[in-house]
Order: structure tokens, then sequence, then C-alpha cells
């Protein structure tokens, strides 16, 4: 089994900054991509930015040049920086997380989400 911890959700006011964690724990051999992906009320989950674990990142176009995503391969920790944040960018937020585990089986794990609320 792995586990996924998040942290750093909150009400922030339009324009403020938020910086999301994500810790991965457990019977991990090893972790492929990371990601954060989002949900808000009525919608599907869509993806935020994922990041591999090489460094290649990739950013859906609403947040590009306002979140930065980035990884400690070290901490198995994934974290999102959030910058500049807008009522739309109200949504709970899902960690991800996909590799294989001890017994090189492949894994794709979910955090249990943490709420972000952007609004003055």
């Amino acid at each position: 089994q792995v586990q996924l911890m998040e942290s750093g959700g909150g009400l922030v006011q339009p324009g403020g900054s938020l910086r999301l964690s994500c810790a991965a724990s457990g019977s991990i051999f090893s972790i492929n991509a990371m990601g954060w992906y989002r949900q808000a009320p009525g919608k599907e989950r869509e993806l935020v930015a994922a990041i591999a674990s090489g460094g290649n990142t990739d950013y859906a176009d609403s947040v590009k040049g306002r979140f930065t995503i980035s990884r400690d391969n070290a901490k198995n920790t994934v974290y999102l920086q959030m910058n500049s944040l807008k009522p739309e960018d109200t949504a709970v937020y899902y960690c991800n997380a996909n590799g294989r585990d001890y017994w090189l089986s492949s894994y794709n794990y979910w955090g249990q989400g943490t709420q972000v609320t952007v609004s003055s």
C-alpha cells in the first residue's frame, strides 16, 4: 500500500498564494509521475500539473505562468506553488502518484484531497 498525505489548502484572497504539499509513503519501490488534479463542484476532475521522475513537467493552460510544480525525490514529496490565485481556482485539489511497489507491481494512488478556496 502507498499512502499520499496532502497539506497546505485553505482560504486565500484573489491574487494571493498557497503552497500544497503531498508526501508519499508505504511500500514504494519507485515513483514515476506525481501530479495535482482538481475538481470543482459540478465539474469533472482535471489535471492541474504533473512532474515526471526526471523533472519534465506538464501544466493545464489555465495555470501556466501562475503555478509551479516541483518534487523532492529523496522525500517522495511533490509541491504545488500557486500564485496569482483566481476565484476559478477554487476546487478540491488531489495529489496523484504512480510507480511500482516493493513487489514491482504498478500502482496509481490518490490523496484524500485538500480544499482550496479563493474568495474575498
